[in-house]
């Protein structure tokens, strides 16, 4: 049996999900070892993730333990993790998905469309501030960063009316008292890989890629391929305008995607199936293209990126 150690981010709910997969290993006879590691994103917590403006803001310090072999492996929220690895790196494992959607959480009110007018809103995603602004043009959307236990105490204190979270990250950490809708895919299309866990690790350590194999997902690793190819295809990180969720759907793979405008004014959808997932993912992204979503991401990319205002 192995010493294993797992290199994750501080947060309860990263370490409920590095607890989650130490717990599956040791099941298997292997030691377990968590170091916390602090990344940028977590130091810079003032600012709207989308003015950051930095690629592996969640993992560039886990990958740097990874690489000096202070940690065996990293455990990833999937989102967090950009479509272009160092190539010393690989994702071992893909685990199977949880719930790839979004979900308001509120202690008034039931719904998005039961949201008054003016109501305050927080989110720091680009992709669910674009999203909001097209269903609900009214509504006044906030920055709200840190971790859910904190973006949820400050939606008790009512600084917002509402606030839009990953339904995974809240359900797992058991705080879906306030959940109050979960958003379908058509409606709030997710981020990439949005709902699912990556296991990163060094692409020589075979021995460690052998040890985790068991928890690779076949099925959710087509569609989170998939969903990456589009979002490389769009040259996009985690924090622009962009949505991507496919699911297997009557033997092929369904896919669902969205580019649009921060300001919501424009969005444009697809939805497209096919075989081969990376192929599916890259010819969606084309069609995308197309119709214009190079003109958003170059406008987004070029200009101050309107991330939402500080309450």
């Amino acid at each position: 049996m192995a010493r294993l150690r797992i290199g994750s981010r501080g947060s309860r709910l990263a370490l409920w999900q590095a607890n989650h997969v130490a717990g599956l290993l040791r099941a298997q006879g292997h030691t377990v070892e968590i170091e916390i590691i602090k990344t940028t994103g977590d130091k810079i917590t003032d600012v709207a993730l989308a003015k950051v403006g930095t690629k592996g803001m969640f993992t560039k310090e886990i990958e740097e333990a990874l690489a000096e072999k202070r940690v065996d492996l990293a455990v990833h929220s999937l989102k967090d993790v950009p479509t272009e690895l160092q190539p010393e790196f690989e994702l071992a494992v893909i685990m199977k998905r949880e719930d790839p959607r979004d979900a308001f959480v509120s202690p008034e009110y039931s719904s998005l469309e039961d949201l008054p007018r003016n109501a305050r809103v927080g989110t720091s995603s680009l992709r669910r501030q674009c999203q909001l602004k097209a269903l609900r043009p009214g509504l006044e959307i906030l920055s709200l960063r840190g971790n859910v236990d904190t973006r949820i105490k400050k939606l008790e204190a009512g600084e917002y009316a509402a606030i839009i979270l990953a339904a995974a990250g809240v359900g797992r950490l058991g705080l879906d008292q306030h959940v109050r809708q979960i958003i379908s895919p058509e409606t709030m299309c997710p981020a990439a890989g949005q709902g699912a866990l990556a296991i990163e690790t060094r692409r020589t350590d075979t021995q460690t890629r052998d040890l985790l194999a068991f928890m690779d997902d076949v099925d959710t690793r087509n569609a989170i391929e998939c969903e990456r190819a589009l979002l490389a295809a769009l040259g996009g990180g985690c924090q622009v305008p962009i949505g991507a969720y496919a699911q297997r759907q009557n033997g092929a793979l369904h896919l669902i995607s969205m580019v649009g405008s921060p300001d919501g004014s424009e969005v444009l959808r697809e939805q497209t199936q096919g075989g081969d997932p990376q192929q599916l993912g890259r010819e969606t992204a084309q069609k995308l293209l197309a119709r214009g979503a190079d003109r958003i991401l170059q406008d987004v990319y070029s200009h101050e990126i309107a991330a939402p205002a500080q309450p």
